[in-house]
């Protein structure tokens, strides 16, 4: 039997996405030695984890990280996910990050004084772990999917590449967020027959007053809100991502263009009884919540313009039309005969399923203070993990640099008898 393989290093990044990427450029410039494991190649995920119209929600011009911003001649288009993959492939080769790809991690525990990584490559010895494995790793599917009945194909975005793949006849598809309508609208427009179940949504337009809606959000500093601002931190992480497209029209999707299309709206999934789906008759609420909170976000917009007037003057103010919902939408539909497919776009979860710490809720939920998990161990990449923008590409630069602070004080404070404290964070 060959012994197994033990390394020992400061610090350990898993994950090489742009978030691990990020940290491993900053890690690097404080002269921390430490190594990036990756389960694929880099930017696994943006390989192979998405649908293939897919394409970000922010303008090519936001997408940068340390060191390196976009270079390209489209800095108003969307970035597909081959040209996301790219983008972080080439900052991995241009920082030289320490990327050790095809390696699994198995297992993370405390060891004494230091982590123990175990991976199907061997196991590292390290002193401060980074979680940078994504908080989209897995569909988050509800229970109901064991109710549907058999014949009926079950999809998520993960397993959903073009309409060409559906089985013919009506599609169901669960969720009205930025997934969900972009799917609506790709596959009606195919010719199959949607119905979309909506819950709590929230709707921006692509452009406002002239400008992109993220430009809005980054100038008046919406994006850069910290979660210890913020009323209910733990409600604001866990906000849907807005009905936004990416478009080369910069076009506006929301349900009233999905209903122009033929999309039946209809309340959120509450059950499936006796083969039939059923929703709730919250629809008109829901739109009307969402149309509320739309025009309270442009309203400080506005605001926010009057007080900051600079060289570049924005068009007037714009108000929408409210969102369009028939008086009785439908409370039920049969699975099978009217509908042949269900997408579940339900959003997503990340998965720490091999770390073996006691730093998980009740709910199964790994807790951190501000991406702080314990001594030693951080996260990164997570939903309003500092600021708003924690979970987009450009939002990675700010929290690298004060968790990098974080882990090189923890560094220059351990002791080699010290053991990781791992009670569960604030």
């Amino acid at each position: 039997m060959n012994p197994v393989r033990r390394r020992t290093i400061d610090a350990l990044v898993i994950g090489a996405g742009h978030a691990g990427l990020a940290m491993s450029r900053v890690l690097g410039q404080r002269g921390i030695e430490h190594v990036v494991l990756e389960r694929g190649e880099v930017a696994h995920s943006w390989r192979t984890h998405h649908w293939d119209s897919l394409r970000l929600l922010t303008p090519n011009w936001m997408t940068r990280l340390p060191g390196c911003a976009y270079q390209g001649d489209d800095p108003h288009g969307y970035m597909s996910t081959t040209e996301v993959a790219g983008f972080i492939a080439e900052y991995a080769r241009r920082t030289d990050a320490p990327v050790h790809p095809h390696t699994t991690v198995l297992q993370v525990r405390a060891e004494r004084d230091v982590y123990r990584v175990r991976t199907d490559q061997g196991d590292w010895h390290c002193r401060a772990v980074v979680l940078a494995s994504g908080a989209f790793s897995r569909p988050n599917v509800p229970r109901l999917c064991e109710l549907v009945p058999a014949g009926v194909e079950q999809l998520t975005p993960r397993t959903y590449r073009h309409p060409a793949q559906l089985a013919p006849g009506g599609v169901l598809i669960v969720g009205a967020s930025a997934t969900g309508v972009q799917l609506a609208q790709e596959i009606q427009r195919s010719g199959h027959p949607v119905t979309l179940a909506v819950g709590e949504h929230v709707r921006l337009p692509r452009v406002y007053r002239g400008l992109d809606i993220q430009w809005w959000m980054h100038a008046a500093g919406v994006l850069d809100q910290r979660i210890e601002d913020v009323d209910e931190p733990e409600r604001a992480r866990r906000v849907s991502s807005p009905q936004l497209v990416g478009t080369p029209e910069c076009a506006t999707l929301d349900l009233n263009v999905l209903r122009r299309i033929g999309v039946d709206a209809v309340g959120r999934l509450a059950g499936i009884r006796d083969r039939r789906a059923q929703f709730s008759g919250s629809l008109r609420n829901v739109c009307a919540l969402a149309d509320l909170k739309m025009n309270r976000l442009l309203d400080a917009l506005d605001e926010w313009s009057l007080r900051n007037r600079s060289g570049h003057v924005p068009g007037p103010p714009e108000r929408y039309a409210p969102t369009d919902t028939v008086a009785s939408p439908r409370l039920g539909l049969a699975l099978g005969p009217d509908v042949r497919t269900i997408v579940w776009a339900t959003g997503f979860r990340p998965d720490h399923s091999w770390l073996r710490l006691p730093v998980f809720g009740r709910d199964g939920a790994l807790q951190h203070d501000r991406g702080v998990v314990a001594p030693g161990l951080y996260v990164l990449g997570m939903p309003f993990l500092r600021r708003r923008k924690s979970s987009f590409i450009h939002g990675a630069e700010d929290d690298v640099r004060e968790l990098a602070a974080h882990l090189m004080s923890h560094l220059d404070s351990t002791v080699p008898s010290s053991a990781p404290r791992l009670a569960t964070a604030r």
